[in-house]
């Protein structure tokens, strides 16, 4: 018994101290199955991705910006403002958007290459590039804006008096407890 608890004692250190065995490398992908893989990724544009995870960050620094300078400012300073303000936004956005497409473009084959690899056949990797030429898909994301700013003007059209109402409250409120942590 003695034994038998000094042995598991032993093989538990061992185990704790031994180097997990390397993971299997994944089963080499078919030049066919690659090169369906690399179709799916021009088609999909997922390099883009970066440029995406930019544009919100600075829609809200710009509002940010905006919200701040709103009756803190005369018409004509907040419009100047703003004009630069939105110059220095485009100005990143041209500056950092290569610099994020490029860091996609060299993490796509470790990382999103190999999930479609291993979760799709030939057959459905296929269907991907059939769907993803799809003239009707093209011509939905194509209406896709038009779609989205027919909806956005309607939903401020109708809440507009509602929402301008609440927004000032905040405005309102926000300057307030600005100004409640700046004063001495």
């Amino acid at each position: 018994m003695v034994a038998l608890a000094l042995c598991g004692a032993s093989l538990s250190a061992l185990a704790a101290t031994a180097t997990p065995a390397p993971a299997a490398a994944p089963a080499p992908i078919s030049p066919a199955k690659q090169e369906l893989i690399n179709k799916i990724l021009a088609l999909w544009n997922i390099d883009s991705i970066g440029q995406s995870m930019l544009q919100a960050p600075v829609a809200d620094a710009v509002q940010q910006a905006r919200a701040m300078l709103q009756g803190r400012a005369s018409v004509e300073k907040r419009d100047a403002a703003m004009t630069d303000i939105v110059a220095e936004a485009r100005k990143f956005m041209e500056e950092a958007t290569p610099i994020t497409r490029a860091s996609a473009d060299k993490l796509i084959p470790t990382t999103v290459a190999p999930i479609l690899a291993e979760r799709f056949n030939e057959e459905e990797l296929r269907q991907l590039v059939t769907i993803l030429e799809s003239p009707v898909k093209k011509k939905f994301e194509s209406l896709v804006p038009e779609m989205q700013r027919k909806l956005g003007e309607g939903v401020a059209a109708d809440s507009r008096p509602v929402i301008d109402a609440k927004m000032k409250g905040l405005t309102e409120k926000i300057g307030l407890r600005l100004r409640a942590a700046v004063t001495p």
